[in-house]
């Protein structure tokens, strides 16, 4: 016998007039009470609309764009005699209080309704190492409810369903598969008007800690200049990689940038400019180097104005390339300063104070970050960062560096090569302070012998700008007397711009140093706004920033993206060169971790004696008992090359083993990663190191 039922648009609140973007059954189909018959989008926000009752579907009276309202009739279903029950009971009805505007008769009813682990592929006992919700937490579909981790990835499980949670069946360290019971949830009864019609948009896990309280949006009144499907704030690698990526996945795109060319800092006054004069300075060290084997040169006549041209048009030769891209992808660039109106607007102001109004349905904040200025400086222009460091104006006699990290080494090696007489100064113990300092030893001692002084342990307490020059006061364990110099150069960190775009129009939670925190997908607090790069927190690398860009990216256009990776490499273009990748040796014995290292000298290394330096080391961390590969050091001419090969095996669980018996070319400096794995097996036999006892 049965029973043919009309199927109506329920109560989805003050919307009128909503598209049917998708139909999500087919006449034939068996449904069971609240399964999703189809989706609905307005513009504020998307919804399913479910069925309230079980049954076969007789036809569907409703296609494609179709525009609906409640009581609009869907399709006609018949009705089970014997209703279909889902492969678990369900739980006894809850009452409750009643709801004005529900149903006679299901008013203010709901339903416990178990949350099991979906399909997960292939992967079996997955360890679950985040639990991200608490009983009387209120979700929506697909609201992440905890995060998986195997050995290959990392995955976050999402609610199928709005309600609150009532119970959690899970904690963190429990194994789980698919089928397993992960929580109930408290949800609206079949029947009860509007069930489970909910925004698509996930809401984010809880915040992270120290994250500023967002204040409430502003809203604007007006309409948008321009208008896109994904819009992204900024253009350095991780902005530009972002907005080509949603473009490639059939977003329409607008890429704003406050420079009038694309690639923010990295390609116009960071990464690319200052590797081309670290090349330059190269070619000027080795040609006095090479002396004492046998090539004498006449000294380098330094062209300062055609340097700085070359310098300029590799500069330029790269961001025309973008602009290049940008134009075949058809993503509309807006420059400009960027800053939010409110959720869904961002105000462009460009140089002669022209405004624009941008709109957007999602958002990709990739703002970057700005030089840390030291305020006790006095304002003159013989004071720079490494922009100005960059700009190449004149070549000082006697310059200072305050800080002894990766920017301020590498722009002091380039100033030394070009003829200024160096001093580094530097708060803590040691240079590069991430690196383990038997990696930092050899540049250290190189740059001891080349430069006037290194002062670590040691701050500047004062600066007096007189005609004469720069006169510096110096305080800590290597202080000097008072000093003159042409020129400072200030390297001490990167501060994030999370404070100066307005974010908090947006709702977007910044926390007091101006970093943005989000969840593993890029996503802010606020569902529809991802950031990524600088502005997120540390590592501030672009390299770090493009695999977040690729990552927002797919996540705006759908894809279930995470960034998950589990090593970020870091690189010091100094001379020699230092790089590094996982665990420190410092940091494993901090954190207690049995460890063992293997490490080749570079003076037994046939490559780097013939290029003329035997300075060189490659240091490998390996776990004691899995034998894996958790970390290395290097430091030696093209430290950053070689590195690579170490993340690839870090990625992979490689244990050294793994990395031994893979065959490098010879001679190459390739090879010092292999002989490091083989002198922590004890196979190697380039050099003769004594057994371990067991």
């Amino acid at each position: 016998m049965s029973n043919i039922e009309q199927i109506h648009v329920p109560d989805i609140g003050e919307f009128e007039d909503v598209e049917i973007i998708e139909i999500l059954v087919s006449v034939g189909d068996a449904i069971n009470i609240d399964d999703p018959l189809i989706t609905l989008e307005s513009d504020k926000a998307s919804m399913e609309i479910p069925s309230p009752l079980s049954g076969t579907v007789q036809e569907i009276l409703v296609k494609l764009g179709d525009k609906v309202s409640r009581g609009s009739l869907i399709l006609s279903l018949d009705k089970a005699v014997e209703p279909k029950v889902a492969a678990e009971e369900p739980h006894p009805l809850v009452q409750g209080s009643a709801k004005s505007g529900a149903a006679p008769g299901d008013a203010g009813k709901t339903v416990l309704q178990d949350v099991y682990v979906p399909d997960i592929g292939d992967f079996q006992d997955v360890d679950v190492i985040e639990v991200l919700v608490m009983p009387g937490d209120k979700i929506n579909v697909e609201t992440p409810m905890l995060t998986l981790e195997s050995d290959k990835a990392s995955m976050e499980v999402p609610s199928p369903s709005s309600g609150t949670v009532h119970s959690v069946h899970v904690k963190v360290g429990e194994q789980v598969s698919q089928g397993d019971l992960v929580l109930t949830l408290e949800v609206a009864s079949p029947g009860a008007a509007g069930a489970k019609a909910a925004s698509t948009a996930a809401s984010p896990p809880p915040a992270a800690p120290k994250v500023a309280a967002s204040q409430e949006p502003t809203a604007y009144i007006g309409n948008a200049d321009i208008q896109a499907d994904v819009v992204v704030l900024g253009a350095g690698p991780g902005g530009y990689t972002a907005a080509f990526r949603a473009a490639d996945l059939g977003k329409k795109v607008i890429l704003i940038e406050r420079h009038s060319s694309l690639g923010g800092v990295c390609l116009n006054v960071g990464c690319i400019p200052s590797k081309a004069l670290l090349h330059a300075a190269k070619v000027l060290e080795e040609s006095r180097d090479f002396r004492k084997h046998g090539l004498k040169f006449i000294e380098p006549e330094v062209d300062l104005d055609a340097l700085r041209d070359w310098k300029n048009g590799v500069v330029t030769r790269l961001t025309g390339g973008l602009m290049g891209l940008a134009k075949q992808r058809k993503v509309q660039v807006v420059n400009g300063y960027g800053k939010f109106i409110d959720q869904s607007n961002i105000e462009v102001t460009d140089a002669e104070g022209n405004s624009t109004t941008v709109g957007f349905t999602q958002c990709i904040i990739a703002a970057g970050s700005a030089p840390v200025k030291l305020p006790f400086l006095p304002d003159d222009p013989r004071i720079i960062d490494s922009t100005g460091a960059l700009a190449l104006r004149e070549i000082p006699k006697r310059m200072l560096v305050i800080g002894g990290g990766i920017i301020g080494l590498e722009m002091a090696t380039v100033y030394h090569a070009l003829g200024s007489k160096i001093t580094v100064v530097e708060m803590l113990d040691s240079l590069i302070t991430g690196a383990d300092k038997d990696i930092v030893k050899p540049l250290h001692k190189k740059l001891e012998k080349q430069y006037e002084s290194i002062l670590t342990q040691t701050r500047v307490t004062r600066v007096e700008a007189l005609k004469e020059g720069l006169r510096v006061t110096f305080e800590g364990a290597k202080a000097l007397e008072p000093q003159l110099y042409d020129a400072i150069l200030v390297a001490v960190g990167r501060s994030p711009n999370g404070h100066k775009i307005d974010a908090r129009n947006a709702g977007v939670a910044v926390d007091d140093h101006g970093f943005i925190h989000v969840d593993k997908q890029q996503r802010t607090n606020v569902p529809h706004i991802f950031a990524i790069g600088d502005v997120v927190g540390q590592p501030m690398l672009a390299h770090k920033a493009v695999h977040e860009g690729k990552v927002a990216a797919e996540v705006c256009a759908g894809l279930s993206t995470f960034f998950d990776a589990w090593v970020i490499p870091s690189v010091a273009y100094t001379d020699p060169e230092i790089a590094w990748v996982g665990k420190t040796e410092a940091e494993a014995k901090a954190e207690g971790i049995k460890f063992g290292k293997g490490a080749f000298p570079w003076a037994a290394s046939g490559r780097s004696l013939s290029l003329g330096r035997d300075e060189g080391l490659t240091k490998m961390i390996f776990d004691e008992e899995s034998g894996q590969v958790i970390g290395a050091g290097i430091v030696g001419p093209n430290a950053g090359d070689l590195i690579a090969e170490v993340c690839l095996a870090i990625e992979m669980g490689c244990d050294a083993s793994d990395i031994g018996l893979t065959v490098h070319p010879h001679p190459t400096l390739s090879e010092t990663v292999a002989m490091a794995a083989e002198a922590f097996e004890g196979t190697i036999t380039d050099l003769f190191i004594p057994k371990r006892k067991k």
